[in-house]
């Protein structure tokens, strides 16, 4: 079995960012670590009878094979490990144009080695674009699924922008803002990327079907989940660390309080990442979220220079932002000072 096929099965094996996994492929490698979850009692981890740790009789596996995890991890592993099937997965994805990559490939981005062990195992893909080379220059937009017609509208607008200067749009094909971002991306004729919580076949939510189908035409679709995974909330969740670690910064355009969002956000600051929010109504719910982040260590953006400002290259800064120019602004000096001098209404009567 070689790396690819290993870390493949893997991805059927273990749940996303699970930081167990991670540390055990870490030390031994996906091979070695999906060799000791299907023969347990070979190899370096098989407990021998007496040993320190060891419970249970001889030869029956447990925890002891992997110290420190838990007896149900394990066993929810090796059950996943030997119903998987990672050729027919491969198969599948290569059937629909799609590819795995693995850390090592050339278009594996070196940036999501920050999550250390939570790093993901593969990344199954979608699309004609290279992802390592999209991802350098990449920015997260994401937001309120029941967004206002306002935070849909700064999404667009943003991301339409973004796209114009050469920026590739991250986020995570949601209803709401992340399908505004998409959409002003590709009316741009701009780069995008959807970060699914699920396989990279299959369309969730529903309704955003048509603009995945878009996406993996004009951009890329990636996901950790092998074909036909389907989403469950916690994957959502652990999906929002890929798109903080894929990208140069975060912007939340609308968000609640608790918001799945501004775990994003908050996964951009651990990594270093910049964070980023756009101001709504002081008296918006689905803005008050935004508003903690901007209390904190984020930097309020209004439009496409500012973000770029921020996660650009030295020298790219915004344009300096002016008042209108007014009539008395054009006077010569004297002619100025004499209207300073003219009362600003007439004499009372």
């Amino acid at each position: 079995m070689d790396e690819r096929l290993a870390r493949a099965a893997l991805t059927r094996t273990v749940e996303p960012g699970d930081e167990h996994a991670g540390r055990w492929i870490r030390r031994y490698g996906a091979i070695g670590f999906l060799e000791r979850l299907l023969r347990p009692d070979s190899g370096a981890f098989a407990a021998s009878p007496g040993s320190p740790g060891s419970s249970g009789p001889p030869g029956r596996p447990g925890e002891e094979d992997f110290p420190g995890t838990g007896r149900k991890r394990v066993a929810s592993w090796r059950l996943r490990a030997t119903a998987a099937e990672p050729a027919r997965d491969l198969d599948a994805v290569h059937a629909l144009g799609g590819r795995f990559l693995v850390p090592g490939d050339t278009e594996w981005p070196r940036q999501l080695d920050d999550l250390g062990d939570a790093r993901p195992l593969g990344l199954w893909l979608r699309g004609p674009a290279d992802l390592r080379t999209w991802a350098l220059r990449s920015v997260a937009l994401v937001g309120a699924r029941a967004c206002t017609p306002y935070g849909a509208h700064l999404a667009t607008d943003l991301a339409t922008g973004l796209a114009r200067k050469g920026w590739v749009v991250v986020s995570g094909a949601a209803y709401g803002i992340d399908g505004a971002a998409h959409r002003g991306a590709l009316a741009a004729d701009g780069a995008t990327i959807a970060v699914l919580a699920c396989g990279v076949d299959v369309p969730y939510p529903r309704g955003h079907d048509r603009l995945i189908r878009r996406v993996t035409e004009q951009g890329l679709v990636v996901g950790e989940l092998p074909p036909g995974s389907h989403p469950t909330p916690s994957r959502f969740i652990l999906r929002n660390r890929v798109i903080a670690a894929l990208t140069r910064g975060t912007v939340v355009v609308e968000a609640r309080h608790r918001s799945g969002s501004l775990s994003t956000a908050r996964a951009a600051a651990r990594l270093g990442r910049h964070t980023m929010g756009v101001p709504g109504p002081a008296t918006s719910a689905l803005s008050a979220g935004v508003h903690e982040l901007l209390r904190g260590d984020a930097t309020l953006v209004t439009d496409a220079e500012e973000i770029v400002e921020l996660v650009g290259d030295m020298g790219q800064l915004a344009p300096e932002r002016r008042g209108p120019v007014l009539p008395r602004d054009l006077l010569a000096p004297a002619t100025a000072h004499v209207l300073e001098a003219v009362p600003a209404r007439g004499p009372t009567p």
